[in-house]
Formats: structure tokens, sequence, C-alpha cells
């Protein structure tokens, strides 16, 4: 009897756990909440070259769960929709209105199919015709619409193949080249649910070291699908029509030279692999004429799976362009350390070649780099920028320098890729003879304008300069003034200097104006209205902190709208963060982003839960400082829990935050911070976990910026793992991801393992999966559902 009892017991056990695992029908987050996550967002703006004309592209609004349930295949590392040749889960836009510039005059333009998506678009060379990617039901057309009208035709009834997204190439201002879906390409394989044999792969003692990709080719039939699917050919399309090249194959790129009558085209093919994506598959690179008549094979490349470790790369010639200041003159980068710099020591690790139709000569050098070049802005045959740059030491490195001669380059920039403060700027770029963008200079190519973040100790406050490059001295020419954060959304004429400007503040939205810098004129071109009316009066502050150590800090805190110490007292906390690694304190102690700019709500956003009476503290820091020979994760754990002590500290001593009502949440590594601080520390109450990995030596080939792998450095894996505290967890943790997660190193058997392993010990843990989601989520339902379980853990376990 006692038996029979235990039996029993462990019967109504099994079944109450299996019970607990059900599917809950989709529930809604309070109004609200709601009402912010659906809140209709600003167009995104584009002007046309001339700057005559400016398009207003109406966002599409999320997908629905049935959208998501549309077929999907996953290969080689990319998802398609099978029955559009198109990656999926692309939102785009659903309505276009064009506006003409003087006059303001808006003109909505029709003719697009109902329920069609707008993937992209297109200027013509004289911003006279604009052409648009439709994706329709059975596939994605080109659309084109002339400016004067308001009208959009169909161009041609060729499907385009647009399982690498979608491009186009101006051969004149009628004639376009694009990669469209072979005609006759016959029915999709089918395959057989009998398999026809083992799968097996196999090494021959050769270290090939990759990281936990997602999506991989996985059999024989997979490599069938790929091939028919990602096969394109490409084709001319005027107004008569269109017309073969003749060029076909799984076509990666194409580029079309500067004088118009050569094309770049990399093909990749088999070999395929199972364990690396697309881009490490074997490629032919060859050059033909416009018409398809092959002129050249440029290079052979075979499978690529690069060392790990810092500043590796491929042991074999990459980056192949069209140099964009000569008619046609090809440029690449081979490693002169076979990839490897870490095994094979050389002065320079990369040399910059050059070759010129009709590419029967030998080889010249262009320019080479002692550290790993980054790319080169091409100016004219006087001045060109060559940036270089060390993973390792962040160090990052601009030089200018004549091409093709014996001089070395002349360093012009250095500073630390995580040193915002020292870092000049972007050049500026115009259109040359070619129709290809250049350095902007001078007549004497001593000067260049510059665009920054303009990153300080007061914040982010972008500017406009003119650097010389002899003397080395930069001269502000505009800059943003508080109370606004705005940044240069194009410079209409670099001569007048005038400047087309994004300016928003805390209480308003981004809108568009033109400035003219040296008359100090503003034309205002856009109004676009708060969207989120019923944030008004929430408060926002950057504020600054320090951890124990010494190292600053910041966060942004957002208090309810009318909210007052004296009458509401202490507030619940919710923390937001996603760490990240330095390489020096310094660094990691600089003022990031601007505390003028306006509050734009994504889904993953936790300012939803002020309208709850939360404090939000956003973008809390959290850096992981390495240097003097330690690895930043060498003291993770202990790291990141100042962070957090430091966070709930300065909460508290500012009289808002309840201290015994904390919560810690993130996306991604943010996830992974949440999981960790609710295993090491007891400072919180909840936490909220999204699309997270938990145990690392299920990512044993590197994560983030760790290259070191697991068998190299397991106490580090270990120690960062907060599976391995399992039982340990302090607070209610909720763990959230996405079904089909795609990322590299977070799939969902992480968060499922972690789970059990929290169950097993008896933890407050609950696991919610969004049906069909990636790493990022898009289907309407699944976001007010993943909106109402954080609520709803947030106001059962912290509020």
């Amino acid at each position: 009897m006692k038996i029979k009892n235990i039996f029993l017991s462990a019967t109504i056990l099994a079944s109450t756990v299996i019970a607990n695992a059900q599917e809950l029908p989709y529930q809604e987050p309070p109004k609200e909440i709601k009402e912010i996550a659906l809140a209709k967002l600003s167009p995104i703006i584009d002007f046309s070259e001339d700057y005559k004309w400016m398009l207003q592209l109406e966002r599409a609004p999320y997908y629905s769960v049935s959208e998501l349930a549309q077929p999907e295949l996953r290969l080689a590392g990319i998802r398609i929709n099978p029955e559009t040749f198109s990656e999926s889960r692309q939102r785009g836009y659903v309505g276009v209105t064009l506006v003409n510039m003087e006059t303001k005059l808006e003109r909505v333009i029709e003719g697009f199919p109902d329920q069609s998506i707008i993937l992209n678009i297109n200027w013509s060379p004289q911003s006279d015709k604009i052409i648009f990617f439709v994706k329709e039901g059975d596939g994605v057309y080109l659309y084109q619409c002339i400016t004067t009208d308001n009208k959009a035709v169909k161009l041609s009834n060729r499907k385009i193949n647009a399982c690498f997204g979608t491009s186009l190439f101006w051969i004149n201002n009628n004639e376009i080249l694009i990669l469209a879906i072979p005609e006759n390409i016959g029915n999709a394989p089918v395959g057989s649910t009998v398999p026809q044999g083992a799968l097996v792969q196999e090494n021959s003692g050769k270290a090939q070291a990759a990281r936990t990709y997602q999506d991989l080719l996985k059999n024989k039939f997979d490599e069938s699908l790929f091939d028919y699917y990602f096969t394109s050919e490409i084709i001319k399309i005027n107004n008569q029509g269109s017309l073969s090249t003749g060029i076909k194959g799984v076509i990666t790129s194409v580029s079309l030279s500067p004088n118009k009558e050569l094309l770049l085209v990399e093909k990749t093919h088999k070999p395929y692999s199972y364990i690396v994506p697309i881009s490490n598959f074997p490629t032919t690179l060859s050059v033909t004429d416009i018409n398809g008549k092959l002129i050249k094979t440029i290079a052979e490349i075979p499978l690529v799976i690069t060392a790990m470790g810092y500043d590796t790369t491929s042991p074999y010639p990459r980056n192949f362009g069209w140099r964009p200041d000569k008619p046609a003159t090809l440029f690449w980068t081979e490693a002169q350390d076979n990839g490897d710099p870490k095994k094979n020591k050389t002065e320079y690790a990369d040399i910059i070649y050059q070759q010129t139709f009709p590419f029967t000569d030998v080889k010249k050098e262009v320019v080479k780099t002692k550290l790993r070049s980054y790319g080169v802005q091409w100016g004219n045959d006087s001045l060109a920028l060559i940036t270089e740059s060390s993973a390792a030491t962040r160090l990052v490195k601009t030089s200018c320098f004549k091409p093709g001669s014996d001089k070395d380059p002349v360093p012009l920039f250095e500073f630390s890729r995580d040193d915002s403060y020292n870092n000049p700027g972007r050049p500026h770029v115009v259109k040359n003879q070619y129709d290809k963008y250049v350095l902007y200079t001078n007549k004497k190519n001593n000067q260049l304008l510059l665009l920054s973040d303009g990153a300080s100790p007061e914040g982010n406050m972008p500017y406009l300069s003119l650097y010389d490059i002899t003397k080395k001295k930069n001269t502000i020419l505009w800059r943003c003034k508080a109370p606004y954060y705005e940044t240069i959304s194009r410079i209409k004429d670099p001569v007048k200097l005038e400047i087309i400007t994004a300016r928003q503040s805390i209480a308003e939205p981004v809108n568009f104006f033109i400035r003219q810098i040296k008359s100090n004129k503003v034309k205002q071109l856009t109004n676009f209205p708060n969207p989120y009316p019923s944030m008004k009066g929430v408060s926002k502050e950057q504020i600054r902190y320090k951890r124990e150590d010494g190292v600053d800090l910041t966060a942004t805190v957002y208090l309810p709208a009318g909210y007052s110490k004296e009458k509401d007292g202490r507030l619940p906390v919710i923390m937001w963060a996603y760490p990240r690694e330095y390489k020096s304190a310094s660094d990691a102690a600089q003022v990031r982003g601007s505390k003028y700019t306006f509050t734009s709500i994504s889904y993953g956003s936790p300012i939803f839960w002020v309208k709850k009476g939360y404090c939000v503290m956003d973008n809390v820091e959290m850096p992981i400082v390495g240097g003097n020979g330690v690895e930043p994760n060498d003291n993770f754990t202990e790291q990141l829990v100042m962070n957090a002590e430091a966070a709930a500290k300065v909460i508290h001593e500012m009289g808002v935050g309840d201290t015994s009502r904390l919560a810690v949440g993130g996306h991604s590594y943010g996830a992974f911070m949440t999981a960790n601080l609710l295993v090491h520390t007891n400072l919180f109450k909840a936490g909220i976990a999204r699309s997270g990995a938990y145990n690392r030596t299920l990512t044993p080939f590197g994560f983030q910026a760790e290259t070191r792998t697991y068998w190299q450095a397991p106490e580090v894996y270990n120690a960062m793992s907060p599976f391995m505290y399992a039982d340990k967890l302090n607070g209610a943790l909720l763990l959230i991801h996405g079904e089909l997660d795609n990322n590299s190193g977070t799939f969902p058997i992480q968060s499922e393992r972690f789970f059990q392993a929290l169950k097993g010990h008896g933890a407050t843990v609950r696991y919610v999966v969004l049906p069909l989601e990636s790493h990022g989520y898009s289907a309407k339902e699944n976001i007010l559902h993943m909106l109402y379980e954080t609520d709803s853990w947030l106001e059962k376990y912290v509020k």
C-alpha cells in the first residue's frame, strides 16, 4: 500500500508538471501599454539626388501570426519565403507620398496592388524616376513612378530574385540591371520522407573551429533547395521589356564598373558546407561585359573557415570592388599573415592591390597596412584614406595616401574603437563623373568635411567640421545646440554649406530641416506629430554615478507624469541593460547617447512601464573592463555585480526608487546578464530575460567579444554561465524565447534547458515560447502577449 501511494504521488506530480506546459491563448497587456505599442510612427524619409523631391515612406505594421505561419525555408544561414523568392519577415512600407521640396505639395503615389509590401526604393540618376521593389502574393516585381505623375506602374512581369535582398544598377537613366528568377525554372525539388542513407561529416585532423550558426544546410535535399531558390540570372530591363545577359548561377553579388561597361560577378558553388553559412562558401569572381561575355575569371576562393582569435580573416583575397574614381579598375585585399596574426608574425597585415581593364598586367600594390585593413575611401589619384584596426587592442587608425605611391600613408586619426570622445567622425562623400561616391575635398586635396557624433562628457552633440590634412587641424563649422539633438541627414551643398538635418528634443519627435550654415537660415521640411500623446509629462533624465572601483556610469531615468517624491514616495524600479566589453576604464566611463533625444518606444523597450507607475532605468551602463593583460571576461561576474549595485544605490539616493522592489531585464546578451544577476545577487525581486544564452559550453568556440574557446578558458565559460548556478536563483525569473530564434548562439534550447534546471531546483520561473518568432519579434499577437507576460510578472513579483 505504501508503494502504491508513492507511485500515486509520482503520477500526480508528473501530471502537474505536464499540465503546467500548455498553450495559453494570446493575451494583451493593459490598454495604456497596448496603445503605445501599436502607435503609428512617423514615416521614413528619403531624398532624391537633386534634392527636388522627398519621399515619405509609411512603415508597414507588425505582421500577424498567420503571416509568420506562411512557408519559410531556412537555408545556409538565410531565411526566405519560397513563394516569393525573397527574404522572409521584411516589414517594408505600405504607402508612399512624394513631396515637392520647394512647394511642399504632397502627392500620394497610387497603383500598388492591395496587400503588397514595398521592400525598397531606388532613384534614377536624373532623379526623375523612382523604382520600387514590390512584394506581391506570388513574387517581387519592379514598379516605376515618374516624378511628374503619381501613378506607379509595373515595369516588367519578370519576377525578381530577392533571396539576397534587393538591389539594382543603373546603366543609364532608362536602363537597369537586376537579378531575376530564371525563366522556365520548373518546380521546386520535392524531398522523400524516407532517408536514402546516413548523414556523415568527417574531419581529417585539421582544426576547423566555427561558431554556433543557425539555419545551416543539413543534407543533399537542402542543397537542392538552396540551388533552386538562390539561382538567379542578370537581366536588363528598360521601357521595351527585359533581356537576359546569360549570366546565371547562385549569384551572391554584382557590381557595375564606373564606366558602366563591365560587371564584377560573384557566384557561390559546391562543395557547400553544413557547418558555416553561405558567406563562407566557395566562390568564383569574374568580370564580364555588360552583355554577359566573360572577360576574365579574377579569383577562385575555396570554402573559408577562419581561425579563432582577434584580427583573423580569410587567408584568400577578399573585399573585391571597383575603384569609384577610375573607369574600370578593380581593387582587393590580401592578408600577408595567412589570415592569422597569432600564428604568422608579419610586418604588414594586409596589402591592397589593384588591376585595370583588360586585367592582363601584373597586379599593382596600392597601399599596405600594419593592422588589419577595414577599407579604403577613394578620392582621386592624389588622395585616398585607408582605415586599419586591431580587434585585440581596439585601436583604429585612419591615414591618407596617394594611390600607388611608394610613400607610407600619413596618419590622420588614431583612437580606440571604444573612445567616442576622440572619434573625429566620417568624411563626407559626393558623386563624381561616374555617378559613384568619392571623398569630398578641395582642389588642393588638403581639406575634408567630417560629420561627427560629437561625443563628449555632456553627451552627443553632432557637428560638421573642416579638417585640414596638412595642418591636422579640425575647425567646427556647425554644431547642434541644446535643448535639441540634431544630426546631419544630408549635405545638400558642401560648397555653400547647405545641410539637411533631423532634429528632435525630449518633447518633440524627429523632424527635418534645411539649414544654411553661412547665413544661419533654417527652413522646416516636415512637421510630424508626437506618436505617443499619452506619454506627455513623463520626465526623462540622464544620470551619472560611479561604481565601487571608481568607473563612471550613466543611465536614463524615466518617471511617471506628475510624479512627486513627497506625494508618491519611492517607486518600484525596472532596470534594462546590455553589457559591453572595454579594454580600458576610461573608455568604459564615457557618456554615451544624448539627454535631448525624443523617447521612441520600440516593442522591446522597458519604458512602457513608466505608464504603470514604475521608475524605469533604461540604457543602464554595464561595462566589463579588461586591460593590462587581463581579458574583460576574466572577472565578468564581479564587474556585473558592481554595476548593478551602483545602479541600485544611485536610484535609492535619488529618493525615487524603492530598492526592495527592483526588477532587471534585457534581450539577448542582456538576458544573459539578467540571469547572472539573479544567481549572483539578491538585489532583484524579478528578472525578465528574453532570447538569451545561459550555458556557455553550448557556444564553445566563442561568443560576443570572447575569442578564446571553452578548452582554452573553461573556468571563464563556467563562471559566466548562470546555468551552472541554477540552484542559487534569487527572485522570480521570466524566460521568453522565440520558437525559431535565428541568432548565432541563442538557440531556443538555451532557455529550455535553463528552465528545466531552475525548475528542478524549485526556483520561481516561467518559460514563454513565442510561436514562429526569430531572435527579434515581429508578430502583433506575440508582441502584445510578450508585453502581457512581462506586465503580469512585474505586477505579481515586484510592484
